[in-house]
This record gives structure tokens, sequence and C-alpha cells, in this order.
């Protein structure tokens, strides 16, 4: 869209880097609560780690590039890594919740 270069990068960058944070509190926690009942979940928060470290590093390089296509590029890559961290957070969270009832 023109007129709005790097509107979504630091949006981007903001929300994958507090993510990654939340994915790294999860992996953690499955860790730490051994939860046995297949590892799919912990593979999956892994991906999604990977996800939002190249969604952050993307939306940085975003930002600090000097030519307009490739900060463009940059955004746009940022923003498909972003949605796709973002679904697959979601998938993991209801598997864990699916999880946790089924011990119950």
């Amino acid at each position: 869209m023109p007129g709005d270069n790097n509107q979504r990068s630091p949006h981007i960058l903001n929300a994958s880097a507090n993510l990654l944070g939340l994915c790294f509190i999860v992996l953690t926690s499955l860790k730490v609560f051994n939860f046995r009942t297949g590892s799919f979940i912990d593979e999956f928060t892994a991906v999604d780690i990977l996800l939002f470290v190249a969604s952050t590093i993307l939306s940085f390089l975003s930002l600090r590039s000097k030519s307009v296509n490739r900060s463009n590029r940059y955004e746009n890559w940022a923003d498909y890594l972003f949605l796709s961290g973002l679904l697959l957070l979601l998938i993991i969270a209801i598997a864990i919740t699916f999880t946790a009832f089924e011990n119950k």
C-alpha cells in the first residue's frame, strides 16, 4: 500500500516478541508439569518458537532496511510468519486444553 511503509512492522515486532516469550513459558510448563500425552505439543511449540523468532527478525530488518522494496518484502514475510505462528499457537492451546481435561 502506498504511503504506509513499515506501518505493520513495529506491531509485528512487539507482538511476535511477546508471543515468543509466551511460547517459551508454555514449553517450560510442559516440561515442569510432565505432560506425557503425546510429544506433538512440545514439537509444535518448538516450531512456533521458530516462527515467532523469524517473524521478529524479519520485522526488525524491515524497520532497518533502507530499500523500500526490501522493507516491504521483509514486512510481508514477517506478517505471513506471524499469522502462521498465531494459528499454530491456537492449535497448541486447544491441544493443551483437551489434554488437561482428559487427564481429570
